[in-house]
């Protein structure tokens, strides 16, 4: 478990987190337990089936766990009593396949949660939504719809989307998966920005690179656990995990 000096404030603290279905017969997360402080970027790293894509969408309860607890800026998000739509408001997710609305223009995307919520004007909405195709170059593709988008430019449309909400920390899950090769550099450099700007950001990727280069701490998960976490330079130099090691020759 990471440690932190008290000057770093503690925004997310996962402890004990148990999936299971199946009558518990799978348990896709197996008592889980990591802290993300503010400003951190932490990647989750692992096979196929490890449970990574899982303990993310937890964060948020996408996923209801079978049992712990998600401390989320001191509030339990699995207390069922919490209104859970209150804090997602604070968690920008990011997901593989992006998720845009087809019959939506990319503003109308951008825009409509905001504006739904009451959170901005109509007016409001509209230049914040316009300064961020800015910052991604893409202003000229306001009026568009996602059909006529590339990959690339979906994904860093799907990012803006959630960064419109004015997240506390962002939430990706395998946000380069499902891109053609040419397309990856163009998200993981918005992402990279987004880190320098001191965006808590919690990424589950494959994209070893990244994870190198951007990550505050890397974890390893296999099975539904986390077997190791470490800074990047110390997990894939020097990893102990048994499983890690193997993982890692494969890969790298």
């Amino acid at each position: 478990m990471a440690t932190k000096n008290d000057s770093v404030q503690l925004l997310i603290s996962v402890r004990d987190l148990t999936k299971t279905y199946n009558d518990g017969a799978v348990r896709a997360l197996d008592n889980c337990n990591l802290d993300v402080y503010r400003g951190e970027v932490v990647s989750i790293i692992g096979p196929s089936g490890s449970g990574k894509s899982t303990l993310l969408r937890s964060l948020n309860l996408l996923e209801t766990p079978s049992s712990g607890s998600i401390i989320f800026d001191g509030v339990d998000l699995a207390d069922k009593k919490v209104d859970i739509n209150l804090h997602r408001r604070r968690m920008g997710m990011v997901f593989q396949h992006f998720n845009l609305f087809p019959h939506k223009t990319v503003l109308q995307n951008i825009t409509l949660a905001p504006v739904k919520l009451k959170l901005q004007t109509p007016d409001e909405a509209h230049e914040t939504a316009m300064k961020l195709l800015e910052r991604i170059g893409l202003p000229d593709k306001a009026d568009e719809y996602p059909a006529r988008l590339s990959g690339g430019q979906k994904q860093r449309i799907a990012i803006v989307r959630a960064l419109a909400m004015n997240p506390e920390v962002m939430l990706f899950d395998e946000p380069t998966s499902a891109l053609d090769p040419e397309m990856v550099g163009e998200v993981l450099d918005l992402m990279r920005d987004l880190a320098r700007d001191g965006m808590t950001m919690v990424v589950v990727t494959h994209e070893m690179g990244f994870a190198r280069e951007v990550a505050s701490r890397v974890v390893f998960m296999d099975m539904g656990s986390i077997k190791e976490e470490n800074t990047p330079d110390a997990l894939f130099d020097a990893p102990k995990d048994p499983r890690l090691k193997e993982f890692l020759a494969k890969i790298l």
